[in-house]
């Protein structure tokens, strides 16, 4: 099932960096940037995560509160948040319910070898938990300024 803009987003209930239980309905009342990447510390990722990081003031002035999903673990996230101070959470989607609920695992190819991944996504979610926007080509070293636009 592919979500599109004016969809209910799924509810999830799952673990932040810290092992600390989140839920997105936690953030009812509140504008949600739920952004999907591929893995920790990669270069694409560390861009992505480091826009959001260094327009965190103006997200959070716009009334986003952000939070970043991807398969890796707990002890990955709280790596790659220390090493690039990162403000925001991360989740630790070890189990692949959020990325299969929001449809972003799917089949990739890179050197001619298929394989299942996280397609880089960005979910905005208004205050009633309503997808507001979709951002699927998103420009890793500009990507506040795409939901900030």
């Amino acid at each position: 099932m592919q979500l599109k803009v004016g969809d209910k987003a799924p509810d999830f209930e799952t673990q932040d960096q810290n092992g600390q239980p989140l839920r997105l309905s936690d953030f009812r009342g509140k504008k949600v940037v739920l952004y999907f990447y591929p893995k920790d510390d990669t270069t694409g990722c560390t861009a992505q995560a480091c826009s959001l990081r260094d327009n965190y003031d103006s997200l959070r002035q716009a009334g986003y509160e952000v939070l970043g999903v991807s398969v890796d673990d707990g002890k990955s996230h709280q790596k790659f948040i220390g090493k690039y101070n990162l403000p925001f959470s991360l989740i630790a989607d070890t189990s692949k319910e959020v990325v299969e609920a929001y449809g972003v695992w799917q089949e990739k190819s890179m050197y001619g070898r298929k394989y299942m991944g996280t397609v880089r996504t960005t979910f905005i979610i208004n205050e009633d938990g309503v997808i507001t926007d979709i951002i699927d080509k998103v420009d890793t070293k500009r990507h506040a300024a795409q939901i900030l636009k």
